[in-house]
């Protein structure tokens, strides 16, 4: 193990999504960049960030003042912002014999820029599944009490607009997650670069992103029922109107044809 004092590596997910392009003509004429695969790798004097477009940035010995102006930076380019900023943080030395991670702290075997954007790969993968997993909870639990007013009352205390607005919201999340669920895939970057695919995997199995996708699978699949019962429950009750209209209008038929033969013309 080098002796050298460790260093900070802290992940972010900050946005939906952000402009790579107009990021990388911005800052190109005064730091070194490379875009690789629609990331950005910034180099400044043995300090590296990797900026993700869906959203993601790594920074490897980056200060905090640093990371506060690019992340302003970033902010001003990013599409749907989140409301809840999602952290993970590591140590991290270079030049050790081999490359792995223990206990959040993580031995490099180099000070390789592409090496350091594979380990970078699976650690953006794992906040962008934290901002993932923090929506399906969120969601599931700020409705978690219609299921409960369903077993309870035998229906939904709800107007129809609340509804809607629910399935609304439900929507958005499910379709938010499963439109971006490719990002948890191994990135297409390897394809190219078969030889760094072990430098992914290292942080992509400690960081446990399959288990943790499959666990958020299910959630989508929670949400994914409550969504279909909320369905049912604004079918049922258009059909109950529509129902009440028919016999409102054979009962007004009735009493005409009645009203006819008592009073006949």
């Amino acid at each position: 193990m080098s002796e050298q004092p460790a260093k900070q590596c802290a992940a972010f997910c900050l946005a939906q999504g952000f402009d790579i392009g107009a990021l990388a003509k911005l800052i190109s004429e005064t730091t070194l960049i490379r875009i690789i695969k629609g990331a950005l790798l910034i180099e400044d004097n043995h300090s590296w960030s990797v900026v993700f477009s869906y959203g993601a940035v790594v920074h490897w010995n980056v200060s905090t003042e640093q990371q506060g102006k690019l992340h302003q930076m970033l902010l001003g380019l990013a599409e749907n912002p989140l409301a809840i900023i999602e952290e993970d943080n590591f140590t991290f030395e270079l030049d050790c014999p081999n490359t792995r991670i223990v206990e959040d702290h993580i031995e490099v075997e180099s000070s390789d820029p592409i090496l350091l954007f594979s380990l970078s790969q699976g650690m953006a993968q794992s906040i962008k599944l934290a901002s993932f997993e923090t929506n399906a909870i969120t969601t599931i639990n700020n409705t978690s009490y219609i299921p409960k007013s369903l077993a309870e009352n035998g229906r939904i205390k709800l107007s129809r607009h609340k509804i809607a607005k629910i399935r609304g919201q439900l929507f958005l999340t499910k379709s938010d997650i499963i439109l971006n669920y490719d990002l948890l895939d191994t990135p297409d970057f390897f394809w190219e670069y078969p030889e760094y695919e072990d430098y992914y995997s290292i942080t992509a199995k400690y960081l446990e992103i399959e288990p943790r996708t499959r666990v958020l699978s299910k959630k989508l699949e929670t949400i994914h029922e409550l969504f279909e019962m909320l369905a049912d429950e604004q079918k049922h009750r258009h059909s109950s109107i529509l129902e009440l209209i028919i016999i409102g209008l054979i009962a007004f038929e009735i009493i005409m044809t009645l009203w006819g033969k008592i009073f006949p013309a």
